[in-house]
């Protein structure tokens, strides 16, 4: 799989328009910077050995820590029960501060069920040029700078980084390559692609996930884009993750 610039500006007919009653520049909304994280957890298997009543009160401590976060950052669970090997669960959040990620982690942590989880991994980025809002928001918000987050039943999440020959490529080319894989994802208009920058974070330098309702489209998508002449620039070897989207409450059940 490659890493296609699914933030890259498209062209607009005239380029800047004026407005014909005022002629001042068309203005363009501001775009507010959101930390992006994904973080992966599996669970202690002594936690199965548990009785049902006791493992009724962890959690419902758990989801009370979890649901107080939901009013100021944009908060998803996904269950990987069944899925991967590596985790049972993952937390996609997105917030304007960096602080409340890691406050709703270290409480989490600090419930009884936390005592039971361990991280497998942690992916931390940024957005650069759009905005995730609610699907709560009204339908006309969504647009070229601002997109519906957890729309969608499945997530797969792809952290990528790219061998130093790309860029050792010259604008032009490297340019030519992303609009060959900008390309192939238009095909697949019912996969929402996100593109964060994790650079300076973490040792990836993008994190891109797929949100679908048919896991089929997916694996037609990474197909195609593997055979894009872009793909041989990917460093090998990182991991994918298949998450499905559920409740919160849906997420511990699963875990036994």
């Amino acid at each position: 799989m490659e890493f296609f610039d699914l933030e890259k500006e498209k062209s607009e007919a005239g380029g800047l328009r004026l407005v014909s009653d005022n002629k001042e520049p068309q203005k363009f909304p501001v775009i507010e910077k959101q930390f992006v994280n994904f973080m992966f957890l599996r669970v202690n298997p002594e936690w199965r050995k548990l009785d049902c009543e006791t493992k009724r009160i962890f959690k419902t401590e758990f989801q009370i820590v979890f649901d107080k976060y939901n009013e100021n950052m944009l908060l998803f669970s996904y269950s990987l029960v069944g899925f991967d090997s590596k985790a049972d669960l993952m937390f996609w959040r997105i917030s304007s501060c960096l602080d409340s990620i890691q406050e709703m982690t270290a409480k989490l942590y600090r419930t009884e069920l936390g005592s039971f989880l361990e991280t497998t991994d942690n992916y931390l980025s940024v957005t650069k040029k759009r905005m995730f809002i609610s699907p709560q928001e009204n339908t006309n918000l969504e647009d070229r700078y601002h997109i519906k987050a957890g729309e969608k039943k499945y997530h797969f999440v792809y952290p990528c980084a790219k061998h130093r020959e790309w860029y050792e490529k010259s604008g032009e080319e490297r340019a030519a390559l992303v609009e060959e894989n900008f390309m192939v994802s238009k095909k697949f208009e019912n996969i929402k692609i996100h593109l964060t920058h994790a650079f300076g974070f973490s040792e990836q330098e993008f994190i891109i996930s797929f949100e679908t309702d048919e896991p089929k489209d997916f694996l037609a998508l990474a197909e195609e884009l593997r055979q894009t002449p872009a793909s041989k620039f990917t460093i090998r070897g990182m991991p994918v993750y298949t998450c499905r989207q559920r409740s919160l409450t849906e997420c511990l059940n699963a875990l036994g």
